[in-house]
């Protein structure tokens, strides 16, 4: 009864055998750490992609957060980001089960997404901004980084460089095998940065991996909490894209190529980080976006590769 029939991971994992697996564990997993953590479980949130979630109160009376994930290379490093990170700019780890793959979080309250504020949309990119520099200056122990093919933690961060040219091949792989029509020429430049600006990255942090507005939620602690890191260790650059996005959508504005411009610079201004690099990150993440796109059974989006050559323009390339 706390698994709800909405849930998101259902449509997303369901078919796959370990997914179904999985699923039909949950509400098993759900009473082992209700019961270890000795919590009061509220009614599950709807809508999680791989992973189920629900309000929770400790003991103590604070509020938290009971999180369970399918286990899969994107999730792994959330418990260790979040120690990193210490609680600041992000909600605190209060408990971890890696074994269960149970995170047990500060609850940040109202909760708000940043997405929902009614500030502005630059003056929530500046929240966002603020919010990643603070991130990307946290120490990270070399330790934790699974650099391809030298170990590291398990638990630990991926090499953002390793994940980008993985997804440079499977750009190219898809170009050739699903022949969308795209302009082959701009499909090549975007698997060819992929590769090339994780190497060129002037500085490496621990990234958030996921940033969007949907994961900025407001806080009483602080004015605002990140949440639901997918971390890797690399170029800063990779982190700004989907913020500048999806605060709200630039290429419906009469002269998208200046909002793009003054959104890279914002970013530019709080971070240190080079807006040119930014919008080229952009460009090389829409143009591998388009192709997993289509390789999800869907058409091809001819508009998304138009934004794309738009980013190149806006970059410089």
């Amino acid at each position: 009864m706390l698994v709800p029939p909405t849930l998101g991971v259902v449509a997303s994992i369901g078919d796959l055998p370990e997914g179904r697996a999985w699923l039909d564990a949950l509400p098993a997993l759900i009473a082992e750490l209700r019961d270890a953590w000795t919590l009061r479980l509220g009614p599950p949130w709807a809508g999680g992609s791989c992973s189920w979630a629900a309000p929770a109160s400790l003991p103590d009376g604070r509020s938290a957060v009971l999180k369970i994930s399918w286990p899969h290379p994107e999730m792994m490093g959330e418990a260790a980001a979040l120690r990193v990170w210490h609680g600041h700019g992000t909600v605190s780890l209060y408990a971890h089960d890696g074994v269960l793959h149970g995170l047990l979080l500060e609850r940040a309250d109202p909760g708000t997404t940043l997405g929902d504020s009614p500030l502005p949309a630059e003056e929530r990119l500046l929240v966002a901004a603020r919010l990643l520099a603070r991130l990307w200056s946290a120490p990270v122990d070399p330790a934790f980084v699974r650099s391809a093919g030298t170990g590291g933690d398990p638990g630990g961060f991926d090499v953002l460089g390793d994940v980008t040219a993985r997804w440079a091949d499977l750009v190219e792989q898809r170009m050739a095998r699903l022949r969308p029509g795209f302009d082959p020429g701009l499909v090549a430049h975007g698997a060819r940065l992929l590769r090339e600006l994780p190497a060129s990255a002037p500085r490496r942090v621990l990234v958030h991996g996921d940033a969007n507005p949907g994961n900025i939620l407001a806080a009483r602690r602080e004015p605002w909490l990140v949440i639901d890191p997918k971390p890797m260790y690399g170029d800063p650059g990779y982190d700004p894209w989907k913020l500048v996005e999806q605060i709200d959508d630039p290429f419906r504005h009469p002269d998208p190529a200046a909002v793009l411009k003054r959104r890279f610079a914002l970013f530019g201004d709080v971070t240190g980080e080079d807006p040119a690099r930014l919008a080229a990150w952009a460009t090389a993440r829409r143009v591998e976006d388009s192709l997993w796109w289509v390789s999800r059974g869907n058409p091809p989006s001819h508009r998304a590769m138009a934004e794309a050559a738009l980013l190149a323009a806006v970059a410089g390339l």
